[in-house]
């Protein structure tokens, strides 16, 4: 398995990216504003400019704000301590292969259950870390930025904090879930939490609002990065993140027990408690997504925050999304490498798949296979089937020798291999494109001839070609 040296703290991350030189400082005042996001967007979106950005003169605050820290994947790769993202394969296949069980779901059953997952839970202490200083609760002394012009619409100003961990657990403590969703500030203490109908804080919240007591909630910022990067992916219930990142990580994480009786890792920026009370209702506010619209506002249950925790000199965290290509893809990509090794333990035959930025947050795949001739939609139902693609918008089969990277290639296959009447299969919300070869092909092949392909490759600095 890969040596690992992954980063412990949100700060150990930036001394890593800035001596790699994927760090530029800011040191012209910005506004929170939209200013910041404008310039991460733009940031983001040129391949020469993308940087992690580290703004340290915020109008209004004294604290400075780092965004785009995970937006490429030599850098995604840097806080996980790995050569490249395809290295999250080769550790997950390396453990996935220790577990017994048939399919993904059971060996991710044996994990749970395995003495190297206990091994890798947090260790935990009693009290808050030196560095971190209570203060008055009053959110607005943070530097949470507004990204698009009508974030927060009817309800607030659009301050959201976009890069938190959001720690819950089921009543009696016995399930922890560290997920990543959005917090709106819609008061001086008082945060409404976007999270799903699917995630663990929604079952914890359902299992909490069965009894009379309000549901305690704990938001980090800053933290380890492989926690970070844990508590984006869409792990099943039996795993929690702070076990799932110590694995990662190669080391047991460090926490502390908040005052409401959560976990926060102890290298935390700041830690925001509180108590969640399910029957007081607010408005999320509009927000500015990934599709490049406007998610409307809709209710959502607000958290009272009771205590408010800092460094000093906290650096605050935040991602910007839209349009891709986004921080959030990079991100979603280090899923896409560890869903690899899931899927050939149901799949065998799969080669190589590939989310392109476009899609991935709607499940859009690209998925090569060797030897499917003539079951390419059978494979399709079957991949259907699996949970990790039960809300995909797209799958796309193509044979084994296509890199399903190359998004033109894979393009070139459609439009030369797919009969749409035999081919396509619709499922719900789901278009399935079986772009592989068919036993009724009957072209022949174009093979360049191997002599002079070797013949041109010697000579082509005879040629005048120096490259």
């Amino acid at each position: 398995m890969e040596p690992r040296e992954a980063c412990v703290s949100l700060r150990d991350f930036l001394a890593r990216l800035g001596g790699k030189g994927e760090l530029r400082t800011i040191g012209t005042t910005v506004d929170p504003v939209l200013e910041i996001a404008a310039i991460t967007d733009r940031v983001c979106k040129d391949p020469l400019l993308n940087r992690g950005l580290l703004f340290t003169a915020v109008a209004g605050s004294p604290f400075a704000v780092v965004t785009n820290l995970f937006g490429s994947e030599r850098r995604l790769a840097l806080a996980l301590g790995l050569e490249s993202l395809d290295g999250l394969t080769t550790f997950f296949d390396a453990i996935l292969a220790e577990q017994p069980g048939r399919g993904s779901l059971a060996r991710l059953a044996s994990l749970a259950g395995s003495s190297r997952w206990r091994e890798a839970g947090p260790v935990v202490s009693g009290g808050y870390p030196a560095g971190m200083v209570e203060r008055r609760v009053d959110l607005r002394t943070l530097p949470v930025l507004k990204a698009a012009p009508e974030d927060g619409a009817p309800e607030h100003d659009g301050r959201f904090l976009t890069l938190p961990l959001v720690v819950t657990a089921a009543p009696g403590g016995g399930e922890v879930n560290c997920g990543m969703y959005r917090c709106a500030v819609t008061g001086p203490d008082k945060l409404a939490i976007a999270w799903g109908p699917a995630s663990g804080a929604a079952r914890h919240g359902a299992l909490w609002q069965k009894g009379v007591k309000p549901m305690p909630v704990t938001v980090v910022l800053g933290g380890p990065p492989s926690l970070t990067f844990a508590a984006t992916l869409p792990l099943p219930d039996l795993l929690d993140e702070f076990t799932f990142a110590g694995l990662l990580a190669g080391r047991q994480l460090h926490a502390f027990r908040c005052g409401n009786g959560l976990l926060a890792p102890a290298d935390s920026e700041a830690v925001i408690e509180g108590y969640l009370h399910p029957e007081e209702l607010g408005g999320s506010g509009a927000f500015g997504n990934h599709t490049g619209y406007y998610t409307p506002s809709a209710a959502t249950a607000t958290l009272r925050v009771t205590s408010l925790r800092l460094r000093s000199d906290m650096i605050y965290p935040a991602t910007v999304v839209g349009r891709p290509p986004m921080e959030d893809c990079w991100l979603a990509r280090g899923w896409e490498r560890l869903l690899l090794s899931l899927v050939r333990l149901d799949l065998p035959e799969v080669v190589e798949l590939h989310a392109p930025f476009v899609g991935i947050f709607h499940g859009g795949t690209i998925i090569a296979l060797r030897d499917c001739r003539a079951r390419g939609v059978e494979l399709l139902r079957r991949i259907r089937a699996l949970p990790w693609f039960r809300s995909s918008r797209l799958l796309v089969l193509v044979d084994g020798e296509q890199d399903p990277a190359d998004e033109a290639g894979v393009c070139w296959r459609i439009m030369n291999n797919v009969a749409w009447g035999d081919d396509l299969l619709v499922e719900g919300e789901t278009l399935c494109v079986d772009a592989t070869r068919k036993p009724r092909e009957r072209r022949t092949p174009v093979v360049p001839d191997p002599d002079v392909a070797a013949l041109v490759e010697r000579r082509w600095r005879e040629y005048g070609f120096t490259d």
